[in-house]
């Protein structure tokens, strides 16, 4: 079952804010999946927090230093990490990036 749009354009797409320096693109998505990009601008923080969620990412661009659980590490463009559910995360950028981000269950949250 598809809830959001089949095809994703950006250029008909808005970013909308999603803390200091960080803006965000839902993709696509239905009641398991749904798929994010996030543009960081240098220096900017994606302060810890944690969901119920299981997450997957992919570094699109740029250079982060990604912590999951208390443990850091410094990923660049083409790298990856997975969040379990309800584990503690967060991400500082060392250099302008994009993160894409994929989640299951959806994030209701981030629809409007």
């Amino acid at each position: 079952m598809i809830i959001g749009d089949i095809f994703f354009k950006e250029a008909e797409a808005e970013w909308e804010p999603a803390g200091a320096g960080i803006s965000r693109q839902v993709t696509g998505y239905n009641t398991q999946l749904m798929v994010v990009k996030v543009k960081f601008e240098k220096g900017a923080v994606g302060y810890e927090h944690d969901h119920f969620h299981s997450q997957g990412t992919v570094v699109a661009s740029g250079k982060f230093k990604i912590t999951i659980d208390g443990k850091s590490e410094i990923l660049e463009t083409g790298d990856g990490f997975f969040v379990p559910p309800n584990a503690k995360h967060g991400a500082e950028c060392l250099e302008e990036g994009m993160l894409i981000d994929v989640f299951s269950p959806v994030r209701e949250d981030f629809l409007k």
